[in-house]
């Protein structure tokens, strides 16, 4: 008999069907019985009432492989408002061993049991809210697929192992190759760059290492980004396009997932028709007068004055996201491009959203002379090193001006559902402690 999905047994009443599924709750009570299976849309309630058929279920756990086949009766108390009865067993794969959490409830993310959940997390992800997380991301994957297409970005992919750190610094993780050193990429920056010469266009959502030895809820060793960059642009036109996304990702993820979103109880998210600009030391001045504590000539941002400026934004401009300007130049990556008007800032923004960057955004400097000149001075690179030779042909050769950024996907995933840790929002998480499952 051909599978029926349970999402479909509404438009079977009274027909006979076949639903195959994992085994996901079952109440054995004697007389009735009922037992609830899950498969890829979502679950069914059937109601088991031979004694043979449920002599099938003895000894078997959370976790059994079932086929079901039975009459679909309407019932508006079941899932779907409907449910199998008369129901025949057959078990496809045994499972005896009983499961180490409870899938069919909803589990703890108290910050003290986070780490029995990744511990179960093999299991764990089959508990119908947390596949919901990773449901909300990949929408939020391809919403943002979406967008790009939409703006003729090309999609690509870049290398993950590389002959030197792209970024600079000690945040890398270095391994033997055949011999040679190299590392783990800790952005896509110098390839999306590359590839404005090709597509003007492009962008890539992948994998990202930092060697970062922090152990906080915003920081993990390995994460995912949404790296795009974009030719003959300026400043402005880049934070359109940044401010473009979040908000074509935000009315995407709530118009196809309202009801995983609200097992979260997540918040409609509320954007500013274009997203509000403010300069960094605007920002430190009024975090100062606000808390009375006196950030005010400090060269980043407090966590504290992310989440501070968030609840700002939001009550006073109409947003929960607000890009921050004017940082000054002196702290710029060696790539970053200075602003003509003001060169003591960099021309360089950073989104924060409900609290938290998500995004650093920038112009890059695209003049070959000047950008092997910053790489000397501010990065103290030897332009004719492996790591920067090539990516320096590309502006040799002829690069128009452009800009982009890197978003950091669980952390956009995770202010979208209102997750604690970032954590929380990546499907097996790597930090300093953890390298399993």
């Amino acid at each position: 008999m051909t599978r029926t999905l349970t999402k479909e047994l509404s438009a079977h009443i009274g027909e006979t069907v076949t639903i195959k599924g994992w085994l996901h709750k079952k109440r054995l009570l004697g007389g009735l019985n009922f037992i609830t299976l899950r498969d890829r849309s979502g679950t069914a309630q059937n109601l088991i009432d031979n004694k043979d058929e449920v002599e099938k279920l003895r000894g078997m756990q959370i976790g059994t492989v079932l086929a079901l086949t039975g009459v679909v009766t309407a019932d508006e108390r079941a899932p779907g408002g409907a449910e199998l009865h008369d129901v025949t067993v057959e078990v496809l794969v045994p499972v005896t061993a009983e499961s180490p959490i409870e899938i069919d409830k909803p589990l703890d993310h108290k910050s003290e049991n986070l780490e029995t959940l990744f511990e179960n997390r093999v299991i764990g992800l089959r508990n119908m809210r947390e596949a919901n997380v990773f449901k909300i991301q990949a929408s939020v994957k391809e919403a943002a697929r979406q967008y790009f297409h939409q703006h003729e970005f090309i999609e690509f992919n870049s290398p993950k192992l590389l002959p030197g750190a792209s970024e600079g610094g000690a945040e890398v993780f270095t391994l033997d190759y055949f011999g040679h050193e190299a590392t783990l990429a800790q952005s896509a920056q110098f390839y999306k760059q590359i590839m404005v010469g090709v597509f003007e266009r492009s962008y890539e959502i992948g994998s990202t290492y930092r060697a970062e030895p922090s152990a906080t809820t915003r920081h993990m060793t390995e994460y995912l980004t949404i790296d795009a960059e974009m030719g003959f642009t300026d400043f402005q036109g880049l934070l359109l396009m940044v401010g473009g996304l979040l908000k074509a990702v935000a009315t995407d993820v709530w118009t196809n997932l309202e009801a995983e979103l609200k097992s979260w109880n997540a918040q409609p998210i509320v954007l500013a028709g274009e997203i509000p600009q403010l300069a960094l030391e605007e920002i430190h001045d009024l975090y100062s007068k606000a808390t009375g504590e006196n950030s005010r000539g400090e060269k980043d941002m407090r966590p504290d004055e992310e989440k501070w400026v968030t609840e700002y934004a939001k009550k006073n401009l109409g947003s929960e996201a607000v890009f921050v300007t004017q940082w000054p130049s002196s702290e710029m990556k060696f790539y970053h491009r200075k602003s003509i008007e003001n060169p003591e800032f960099a021309e360089r923004a950073d989104l924060i959203f409900r609290g938290v960057e998500i995004a650093t955004i920038s112009m890059r400097e695209n003049r070959y002379d000047v950008l092997v000149e910053q790489l000397k001075t501010i990065a103290g690179g030897d332009p004719e090193a492996d790591g920067f030779r090539y990516y320096l042909q590309a502006f040799k050769y002829g690069l128009p001006t452009h800009g982009g950024f890197g978003m950091g996907l669980e952390r956009l995933t995770q202010k979208i559902i209102g997750l604690n840790n970032v954590k929380e929002a990546s499907l097996f998480p790597r930090d300093i402690n953890r390298l399993t499952p």
